[in-house]
């Protein structure tokens, strides 16, 4: 878990300016471009992160409207001179102010939220999102919809929370993400773990587009200045850390719209196994944990979903009469059924679940790392799918990793936190690693080994 407090000296500027995948990074092409949605999870975060963007997009003529989730009435907690209320009224005068610089045209859209708990009221940011888009494709026109967001790993909570509201967002209206860093520039260097380097793209701000992000870093007065010259008003925004931010270019991680089936298509046309199922330690430790986990010794008709190469599902099938074995990829499922050529029980179907569903019913769902790959409806729309399919007596099994997830809008932890929260389900095992977890679901009254055997 990374640590950091606006104190510290930080990464220098120069760092940034000489590594090369800054320098080198794939332009970002704006055209064309209708309308850009701007998140941010403070004020200021949209000028720091985004202000060029939002100055060029409207300088082009797109729609800009800018969504700032909280007030930042927390940026100087010890502040003896200005309370959280008063400090709210400022920072909304100053986002406004910073707005009339770079897009004078542009919607602005205060929500309220508490500053340092958005994680506890991202649902609230969700649904603003979800109208502030819904709008954006009534608006029609030629152009592409873009949203822009913190980038989800900038180790503060609030911009991590409003990253992954926007990355969900933004996978299940079908838009390009562009996660802009704000606080990376501080505590990472260019070698620290999970920086996504292979989806940065670079734009140039040219000199008028540099101005007006100046003017609007300028308006953002409680930030980059001190309230006063007493203890606990220093400045949030150090010179340094505001070097990050003077350049004339802006960096963004961006994640264009899925097509999900040509993803995993490309990623098993790649390697014959390319999560490295048949070596992997770890991965045949999981498979016998999941196996072992199973509270049926035999099962009549078992589904797995997302059975890629078909190293789980062999197992499966020696201990059900009949497995559908279903993914997203053809490749996948050619490379499948030529490994286990031999084996009768199995059948193989490429559906996009769960949107498609394999016909009739079974006694144990197998669902082993696919649930974030899912946006929020979608995942509910599965849980729903598995609760018709499921038979009374039966099992659905999730296995997902704990890591983060990059490029998609889940994580592990959401999946089991979704099918735990179902009154349909009761959790029958619960088996927790660091790496990951495995949860073992049935239809109430769900009835343990034991009690199944008369032993309990």
């Amino acid at each position: 878990m990374v640590t950091f407090t606006h104190r510290d000296a930080g990464t220098p500027e120069e760092v940034w300016l000489h590594e090369r995948r800054v320098r080198a990074a794939e332009p970002l092409e704006l055209a064309p471009l209708s309308r850009l949605i701007v998140v941010a999870a403070h004020p200021d975060d949209e000028t720091l992160g985004a202000g060029g963007l939002i100055a060029l997009a409207s300088a082009q003529g797109a729609a800009v409207h800018v969504i700032v989730a909280t007030d930042g009435e927390a940026s100087h907690p010890e502040s003896p001179t200005v309370t959280g209320a008063e400090l709210a009224v400022v920072r909304r005068r100053e986002v406004e102010a910073a707005l009339a610089a770079l897009a004078p045209a542009a919607r602005l859209e205060c929500l309220g939220l508490p500053d340092g708990e958005l994680a506890g009221h991202r649902a609230a940011l969700e649904s603003a999102l979800a109208a502030a888009l819904g709008d954006a494709g009534a608006a029609g026109g030629d152009g592409a919809v873009v949203l822009a967001a913190p980038w989800r790993m900038d180790a503060h909570p609030d911009h991590d929370a409003a990253g992954e509201a926007a990355a969900r967002a933004a996978r299940g209206a079908g838009v390009l993400l562009l996660e802009y860093p704000v606080w990376m520039w501080h505590w990472a260097e260019p070698e620290s773990p999970g920086i996504p380097w292979h989806r940065a793209r670079r734009i140039e701000l040219g000199a008028a587009g540099r101005r007006a992000k100046g003017r609007a870093m300028a308006a953002h007065v409680s930030q980059v200045s001190p309230l006063s010259a007493h203890p606990g008003d220093e400045a949030l925004l150090s010179p340094g850390m505001q070097a990050h931010f003077e350049r004339d270019f802006e960096l963004f991680f961006a994640s264009p719209p899925e097509d999900a089936g040509a993803t995993f298509d490309a990623v098993h046309a790649s390697s014959p196994d390319p999560w490295h199922f048949t070596t992997s330690w770890y991965e045949q430790r999981k498979r016998a944990v999941t196996l072992s986990a199973l509270p049926d010794r035999r099962y009549w008709r078992a589904l797995e979903v997302g059975c890629s190469i078909g190293v789980l599902t062999a197992e499966l099938a020696e201990r059900a009469e009949e497995v559908v074995a279903t993914d997203i990829s053809q490749i996948a499922l050619d490379h499948a059924a030529s490994r286990l050529r031999e084996v009768q029980n199995i059948r193989w179907e490429r559906l996009t679940v769960p949107g498609e569903w394999p016909e009739g019913r079974f006694d144990l769902i197998v669902a082993s790392e696919v649930g974030y790959y899912f946006g929020d409806a979608e995942l509910d729309e599965f849980v729903r799918r598995c609760l018709t399919s499921l038979t009374g007596d039966g099992a659905l099994v999730a296995c997902h990793w704990l890591g983060p997830i990059d490029g998609w809008p889940l994580t592990g932890e959401d999946v089991h936190e979704r099918l735990r929260a179902d009154d349909g389900l009761e959790t029958l095992v619960q088996h927790r690693e660091r790496d990951f977890l495995l949860e073992v679901f049935a239809k109430p009254p769900a009835l343990s080994v034991a009690q199944r055997e008369g032993i309990a």
